[in-house]
């Protein structure tokens, strides 16, 4: 099953064709509900509502935090050694790769999240910008992962490069994250074979593609929310991107009117412009 945050409300679907209204006020009751299964049971036995346009589509996202993981991937490690070699932090991403303890990172308010088909930003003041695709889980107060949804991570290569200490400038800024189109609602984790795509269109031409499966993705996803629940409490839950494996070579960088798609087939497509 998957949901929709919508101008309507919060609509439920099993066959991407049929809908229904979800019996809840609020993103952070779906997240705080203590039966979803029930929720979703009840809302199947009513009437049918027509599907949400494009336009009418929000980020599924309420009160929650969003955080970030980062170096889960062999590519991102090599990408992120590659970039900071000159200011001597290099070894930093490869030793964090390796280590137990993961790389978590803040990564955006609701207020900073942009909605899917919406205009998300590159830093003024920054000169090699990237947008990074990545599986999102959706995660309750309790720690349980209740579904999966995407999210892009829109990242400044050079801030961070230069410094990793930066790593929150190049990350949190206004319009740097967005996540959608929509939640599948799982217990189970998805599985290793599934792909996730990025490309990356310019002037209506491919200016990149990339794509990689959860199998290159180094930590477990539950194990991944464990840190990020110890010592930290989310009353209305949390979401958690999980890392890319998916960066361009060194020599692209955003501009203005691309627009970035990326695909997780059992989720959908997040597409946004740069604004």
């Amino acid at each position: 099953m998957k949901l929709y945050n919508t101008r309507r409300g919060i609509l439920l679907t099993e066959d991407d064709s049929t809908f229904y209204t979800l019996g809840v006020g609020s993103w952070d009751d779906v997240l705080t509900s203590d039966d979803l299964p029930a929720l979703c049971a009840a809302a199947i036995s009513g009437p049918v509502v027509t599907a949400p346009t494009d336009e009418a589509l929000l980020a599924p996202i309420g009160s929650q935090e969003v955080w970030a993981a980062g170096v889960t991937y062999f590519r991102s490690r090599s990408a992120r050694i590659e970039e900071s070699k000159d200011a001597g932090g290099g070894t930093f991403y490869d030793r964090v790769y390796e280590a137990e303890r993961p790389e978590l990172f803040f990564k955006a308010t609701a207020r900073r999240v942009i909605a899917p088909g919406g205009n998300v930003r590159v830093r003024s003041d920054a000169k090699w910008s990237v947008p990074e695709p990545e599986l999102t889980l959706v995660i309750n107060p309790k720690g349980e992962i209740v579904g999966y949804t995407i999210g892009n991570d829109m990242s400044s290569r050079d801030i961070e490069g230069e410094n990793p200490l930066y790593l929150p400038q190049a990350k949190v800024y206004d319009g740097s994250c967005s996540i959608g189109p929509r939640v599948l609602l799982s217990p189970e984790p998805l599985a290793k074979s599934t792909a996730i795509r990025l490309t990356i269109t310019r002037a209506g031409e491919p200016a990149f593609q990339g794509e990689t499966t959860l199998a290159e993705l180094k930590r477990d996803p539950q194990e991944l929310v464990g840190y990020l629940y110890r010592d930290n409490s989310f009353p209305a839950g949390a979401l958690l991107l999980t890392g890319t494996g998916i960066v361009p070579a060194d020599d692209f960088t955003l501009q203005s009117g691309d627009v970035v798609e990326i695909t997780i087939d059992p989720i959908g497509t997040l597409r946004n412009t740069v604004a």
